[in-house]
């Protein structure tokens, strides 16, 4: 019996493989630039992902402006729909507190918290656009070695940490 390549038993798919890219493309930026920098260029593409899953969400919901209680529906569904496992810890008029036990990356933001800003800029893009300011505060993460998540929307001017997000135009 010859052995085929195409039958071996190799556990390479289409989402490990782009998981995997990411991965090592965040630890080169890290590596080369550093994590401030590294969290500099993934905050772009967050931006222009947040911006597309903002338009995706009010098209598909036949509205031009999303409320304050539906950014929160928003930002929960999304992250289930990527195999987060976000959930609301808290939540008033001023902030949200979410948890989340599953990092949408998999294993593979373990050590690369450059890619958490794929959520703060997701988050904040879609905040911001929809009730003109948002800051996010990332408090604890799974990529830094943290059991869960846990990541504060704030709506008003504080003088909480966090990176801050305001409307466009």
């Amino acid at each position: 019996m010859s052995n085929s390549v195409e039958t071996a038993s190799i556990p390479l798919q289409r989402e490990s493989f782009l998981l995997d890219l990411l991965r090592e493309l965040s630890g080169t930026l890290e590596d080369v630039v550093g994590i401030d920098e590294a969290e500099g260029y993934v905050s772009l593409v967050g931006q222009a992902i947040g911006s597309k899953i903002d338009r995706d969400y009010k098209d598909a919901l036949s509205l031009s402006n999303l409320t304050r209680e539906q950014v929160g529906e928003v930002l929960l569904d999304l992250k289930r729909r990527i195999q987060g496992d976000f959930y609301i810890v808290e939540e008033t008029q001023d902030y949200i507190v979410f948890g989340n036990r599953q990092c949408p990356f998999g294993d593979r933001v373990l050590g690369r918290p450059s890619l958490c800003m794929m959520t703060s800029n997701v988050f904040g893009h879609i905040a911001s656009e929809n009730v003109k300011y948002a800051k996010v505060e990332l408090k604890e993460t799974i990529a830094s070695g943290a059991d869960q998540c846990r990541v504060v929307l704030y709506f008003t001017q504080n003088g909480e940490d966090g990176r801050e997000y305001f409307k466009r135009s």
